[in-house]
């Protein structure tokens, strides 16, 4: 999913992780295997035998992963795309650096849709289908305004080929959101979701969409679905600690506040335990921190935030604010 989740308004002393000794990777490529064309988008998760969640990913749009930077040890993958079986497989990097995996994706016959008497929709788009909206990915992934709005109609001819092209809904929903079209963007995420009721993602992104337009209770409320569904998705409970902190920044009185920021902390503290590089989560946390007044832990996670993201989009309110509170402290220290 391309669209960018912009992190809060920013209001710093964590040391650099030390160098491993001996770091691998894992890398792969999915494909369907009733066509053997690329799975784009393919939801990839990586779990650690001794350290749990790893961190999950989209396969590229040639079907593509790569894990990287991990330590030697046992992990598994997990591939999933809606309509389809689960693949898992066990990667021993005990003994070798590099793995590289082929996956193939096989429909669950059992949740397909009955077409026409006697035939069986395995939820393969058709190549005419798949070629528009290859099309539209090649449009999208340059980031233009003016590509995205070209990549539409590709995508909207992709799914009157193929009504139950879930990959293509989805994307959809997330170029109208690029665009800044909330109502459309909502209208077509709704209906990823009433295609596949366990499309994870697409409650993620309709979340989103509810949290731009501040009807919160619909984003908190669709979060926690899909939550249901993808426990392990730090940018969800990302987005719901967002959801919390900016209904609590609404409240004048603290006694109203404080409840909504603590679910803010918690939320957020729970994106970090799953994916610690998460830099925006990082400043959120900061954010959450400074404003019950904890400056000293504040500055730890608005340091954390400047290591990952030096040149990041708040990092130059963020590193002024960070001295501010240093100086501060400095001061608060001295006899």
């Amino acid at each position: 999913m391309r669209f960018r989740l912009l992190a809060c308004i920013v209001l710093m002393l964590a040391a650099p992780s030390p160098l491993l000794a001996q770091i691998g990777q894992i890398s792969g490529q999915v494909r369907y295997a009733e066509n053997n064309q690329p799975a784009f988008n393919a939801i990839v998760s990586c779990d650690s035998y001794t350290s749990g969640f790893i961190g999950q990913q989209y396969a590229d749009r040639n079907g593509r992963f790569l894990f990287s930077r991990l330590k030697l040890g046992q992990y598994t993958i997990r591939v999933r795309v809606p309509g389809f079986i689960e693949e898992k497989q066990d990667v021993d990097l005990s003994s070798a650096v590099t793995a590289n995996l082929q996956i193939q994706l096989r429909a669950d016959k059992s949740k397909s849709l009955v077409t026409r008497p006697g035939t069986i929709n395995v939820n393969v788009p058709p190549p005419t289908a798949q070629a528009e909206f290859d099309q539209a990915v090649a449009l999208i992934i340059t980031g233009q305004k003016e590509d995205i709005e070209r990549a539409i109609p590709h995508l909207q001819k992709a799914i009157s080929i193929f009504p139950n092209f879930t990959e293509a809904e989805l994307k959809l929903g997330t170029a109208y959101m690029d665009l800044g079209s909330w109502d459309k963007a909502e209208e077509t995420l709704k209906t990823v979701i009433q295609i596949d009721p366990n499309a994870g993602n697409g409650y993620f992104a309709l979340g989103e969409v509810y949290r731009r337009e501040k009807k919160y209770d619909d984003a908190e409320k669709v979060l926690a679905e899909g939550l249901a569904i993808e426990a392990r998705s730090a940018q969800a409970h990302f987005t719901l600690a967002r959801v919390y902190w900016e209904r609590a920044s609404n409240m004048k009185d603290e006694s109203q506040w404080r409840a909504p920021l603590e679910k803010s902390y918690q939320e957020v503290k729970q994106a970090i335990d799953l994916d610690p590089n998460f830099a925006a989560a990082h400043l959120l946390k900061g954010n959450l921190l400074f404003k019950v007044r904890r400056a000293e832990d504040a500055l730890r996670e608005f340091d954390e935030y400047l290591r990952l993201e030096p040149h990041g989009e708040f990092a130059p309110q963020t590193r002024e604010l960070a001295e501010k509170i240093r100086k501060a402290l400095s001061q608060q220290k001295k006899p």
